[in-house]
């Protein structure tokens, strides 16, 4: 049975999910359920993110914290932290792509997976996903049609357009 991996880029999906729906709340289990399809075996589900810190902002960052109690009771899934970096008037995420990169890398060369699914619009990800395939392994991607990286696109063997009917049973 093929063994499927789920990355999650987890802001930019987040982003994704508020301007073309405008809701952001996903139970993730169903979500990763539905990209894996039927006779394949989910083996875990990766998402990132950067936490904000509670002496910045401490809505934001209790709002986040119950965000990840909810990510850390779903099945399969594993949360990876990166880090939030002040930049001028806001903040940005550091750490967080290079780690989902090196974990679907590494996940390959271990030999954990048959198949990665990388949830994101960032085409910063088509060098790590080549990688992936040069090992032998099929990436699939999955994205708003309003808004995939070209570069990611055509880079994975097969693209999931996360559109109204596919997302629709997931939200909560």
């Amino acid at each position: 049975m093929e063994r499927v991996a789920l990355f999650i880029d987890g802001s930019n999906f987040y982003h994704g999910l508020k301007a073309n729906f405008g809701r952001t709340r996903v139970d993730f289990y169903k979500f990763a359920t539905l990209l894996r399809g039927e006779n394949r075996k989910l083996i875990r589900i990766y998402y990132y993110n950067a936490p904000h810190k509670k002496e910045i902002d401490e809505e934001k960052y209790k709002s986040q914290q119950k965000f990840f109690s909810l990510l850390e009771r779903t099945p399969y899934l594993e949360l990876k932290l990166g880090r939030l970096e002040p930049r001028g008037d806001t903040f940005i995420e550091k750490g967080v792509d290079i780690l989902l990169a090196v974990d679907m890398l590494k996940y390959a060369y271990d030999d954990t997976y048959d198949t990665a699914i990388l949830v994101s619009g960032d085409g910063d990800f088509a060098a790590a996903v080549n990688a992936v395939k040069d090992r032998g392994k099929h990436v699939e991607h999955a994205y708003f049609k309003d808004a995939p990286s070209v570069a990611l696109r055509k880079a994975c063997d097969k693209y999931i357009p996360l559109d109204k009917d596919f997302i629709s049973p997931c939200f909560i």
